[in-house]
This record gives C-alpha cells, structure tokens and sequence, in this order.
C-alpha cells in the first residue's frame, strides 16, 4: 500500500462521521455492545486504543459488528502494527510517526492517521504522502486556534483533532476548513462502558452524529 493509497482510505474512515470515538477498553466482554451502541448512534468508525490487554480482542470482537469500521490506536511499534490488522482493524493511529511504523503499516497494507503537531512534522509526513493526519494533543498544543493556522500555508493537509475534545470546544474544531473530524472519548465515558449503558452511550452517539464537519 503506497502513502497516498494510505491516506486516501484514511480520509475516507474520518468522513463517515463527524466524531470517531477513541476507546479504552479494559474489558473485551463488552466490546461487541460497545461497538453496536456506538454505530447505531451513527459513529460507525471506532479507534480502540492499545492501552490495556483487552484492546486486541476488543478489536476482534468489534470487527464482527455490522456496519463498524473498527481501528486501533496508540500504535507505538511495527510490532503493534501488524497485532492491529491480524485481529481486524482496519485503519490504525498513531500519536505521532517514524519511518519504521509508517514502513510496517504500508508493508501490511494498514491504513495509518499518523500524528503531528508541529509544520515540520506535518511536512515530513507530506514529503512522504500523507494528506490525513491525527493533530495530536490538540488542547496542548494551541487547540483550534493552533491547527486553523495551518489551512493557509499548508493546505494539502487534513486533520483529525484528538486530545482534550469535547462537546465544550468540539465545534470550534469542526469550524476548521482543514478539520474532516475529530476524535473523541466522551461519546463512551468509562463508567457507562463497566455499567453497560449501551443505550446512554447510543444517546451521546447520536448527539455527536449530529455535528456538522
């Protein structure tokens, strides 16, 4: 898969949906209610992180769900990378990027939002292909005001904002002519993933859903 064949299709994962929820699932169990809660609410794209043992078979169990587009994030490692697409992710997401994991993912054929924060990272990443990015930690790093001043100078890249988003400056982000969407972990908060509000979590789906990109 060719840097440019990667992006595109990454792109086309962060336009399904206004909001791609960020998971932290410490209990794959209740993976599968999760991921059905979350695209019957119309959030059909779903980063599960690889920040607990769980994570793998959380992926395995949502890549079974109608209708998901399941992927993993906090790849770190070429080792990551190829776990997330044996157990069935289909897109996969970096914090930031580096020649060995942006290698992997193309060997693999993994789609990958690779994560930049600063011109020179988001050229490095444009040198080599990608178009669609991860801003990332977007709060702590100037927020929307930080990524909108971007659109001008560069404006062959596209983002997606994730790090402190949330119902209270989403829109600011959305706003944003370089912004396809963002992500976000207060559509599955953790004490109604253990409680298995799946209708609750249906409910913040929606509302999110409705956001305009």
């Amino acid at each position: 898969m060719t840097p440019a064949e990667a992006s595109k299709q990454a792109r086309d994962v962060c336009a399904l949906a206004p909001v791609i929820p960020v998971l932290t699932v410490p209990d794959a169990s209740k993976a599968e209610g999760l991921a059905r809660a979350l695209v019957a609410g119309g959030l059909p794209a779903l980063e599960v992180t690889l920040r607990t043992p769980a994570a793998l078979d959380a992926i395995r169990e949502m890549a079974k769900v109608d209708g998901g587009v399941v992927g993993a994030g906090t790849l770190m490692t070429p080792d990551d990378v190829v776990a997330a697409k044996e157990a069935g992710a289909l897109f996969g997401v970096s914090p930031g990027s580096s020649p060995r994991i942006l290698d992997a993912a193309e060997e693999v054929g993994l789609p990958m939002l690779p994560g930049a924060v600063t011109a020179t990272e988001i050229m490095a990443l444009l040198d080599r292909g990608y178009t669609m990015l991860k801003f990332f930690p977007a709060e702590a790093s100037g927020g929307a005001a930080a990524l909108g001043s971007f659109a001008g100078p560069i404006q062959a890249a596209t983002f997606c904002p994730t790090g402190g988003v949330s119902l209270k400056n989403v829109k600011d982000y959305l706003g944003l002519k370089n912004t396809v969407c963002v992500g976000g972990s207060w559509v599955a908060p953790a004490g109604m993933i253990e409680a298995e509000d799946w209708a609750g979590i249906e409910a913040l789906a929606v509302e999110a859903a409705a956001l305009e990109a």
